[in-house]
């Protein structure tokens, strides 16, 4: 026979280990190993069972202390220890019921978990659905017909599936049957679907024709959605109610609204504010202007000053996105001016170019003064 491993060992604790500590271990360990996770594994199997032998000890301050300090020789009868081995596994460690700790790990319950009841009302499932838009409409909402396909109460049997329903004598209306495995001495109960009802706990004798005795139906659905303004490229809107109808009575769940937004030609959008580049002249930034700026709502007057420098950046307020129920709230446009020098000049064009550059000189240019200041000294 093989040696028996220490039990800290087993359960990967220390020998200071807490009751909470422990039990984590424990938890973890039945969960990998449990015959209903691994079916036919002998080796999990085995492993599963000298981690309940492990906590079974362990979990007792009595038993414990006495493994402390006899060590195995402590629960070995022929070494006088006197606990009668491990035939059993009494009470697991401190659990009334395996199913405390196990149950729901693997969608049953375990020696008198909580059994689902699947003749209670189910909720419907969520629905996913997309809807494009442009950048105007989602700066400033607007209303779009949206389509998709739903599962709905089958109008038919008005969601029976068919008459001359009558209860399971199976699973007796519960939906769910009882699965007994014993290894080793122990008996683990699982809960399972009845295969007579195929867990809906009801036996249909006539069923419907149009669903076949489901109770529901698949249909086409068209709704018109309101798109709040200000929304942004990737939110979300949940329409309540509007997804897969529910079951047994249960509500039906939403509809919910994933919204993309198509970029635009000209402008960029960061939260609330908007960006846009907007290209000037020579003359325009040099001598100022009253140019006309790109918005939302159309073109719309800004001063430059004489002077601007490429890049220079100008903010109009209140002209960028709405805010979502912001009472009037909105964000800016901030637009970065490009300066454009100008291609394909004429003799005639270079000549006066060549005039004016000699006419400013050194004075009206700054930066480059200063520039060429720091890397060669000059003054």
């Amino acid at each position: 026979m093989a040696e028996k491993r220490d039990y800290y060992e087993v359960l990967g604790v220390d020998k200071n280990a807490d009751a909470s500590t422990l039990k984590k271990a424990y938890y973890k360990l039945a969960k990998q190993y449990h015959p209903d996770a691994n079916p036919g594994d002998k080796v999990a199997e085995e492993k599963f069972k000298e981690a309940n032998e492990a906590y079974e000890v362990l979990s007792d301050p009595e038993k414990k202390a006495k493994y402390d300090q006899f060590g195995h020789a402590a629960f070995d009868p022929s070494m006088g220890g006197g606990t009668g081995g491990f035939g059993g596994f009494g009470g697991f460690g401190g659990f009334d019921d395996l199913g405390d700790i196990l149950g729901g790990m693997f969608g049953g319950a375990f020696g008198g978990g909580r059994r689902q009841n699947r003749n209670g009302p189910i909720p419907g499932d969520d629905i996913g659905a997309t809807v494009t838009i442009s950048f105007e409409e989602a700066a400033f909402g607007v209303k779009k017909d949206v389509s998709y396909n739903r599962v709905c109460k089958c109008r038919a049997c008005n969601g029976a599936g068919g008459s001359d329903v009558q209860t399971c004598s199976t699973c007796r209306g519960t939906g769910q049957v009882t699965r007994v495995q014993r290894m080793g001495g122990m008996a683990f109960q699982s809960s399972v679907a009845c295969d007579a009802c195929r867990g809906s706990g009801k036996i249909i004798k006539n069923p419907c024709n149009t669903c076949r005795g489901t109770g529901q139906t698949r249909e086409s659905k068209k709704l018109t959605v309101s798109i709040p303004a200000g929304i942004d490229n990737g939110e979300r809107i949940a329409l309540r109610g509007q997804g897969n109808d529910g079951r047994n009575g249960g509500p039906a769940g939403d509809l919910i609204l994933g919204v993309s937004v198509r970029a635009h030609q000209i402008f960029e959008r960061d939260g609330y504010n908007v960006y846009c580049e907007v290209p000037l002249t020579v003359a325009e930034a040099t001598l100022g202007a009253d140019i006309n700026v790109p918005t939302l709502e159309g073109n719309a007057k800004h001063t430059i000053p004489e002077g601007t420098q490429p890049g220079t950046r100008f903010t109009m307020k209140g002209k960028g996105i709405p805010y979502v129920n912001g009472n009037g709230k909105r964000g800016d446009l901030i637009f970065r001016v490009a300066v454009e020098i100008p291609k394909g000049l004429n003799e005639k064009q270079k000549a006066a170019m060549r005039t004016f550059a000699e006419s400013c000189g050194e004075s009206n240019y700054a930066k480059h003064k200063q520039f060429f200041k720091k890397i060669f000294g000059q003054k």
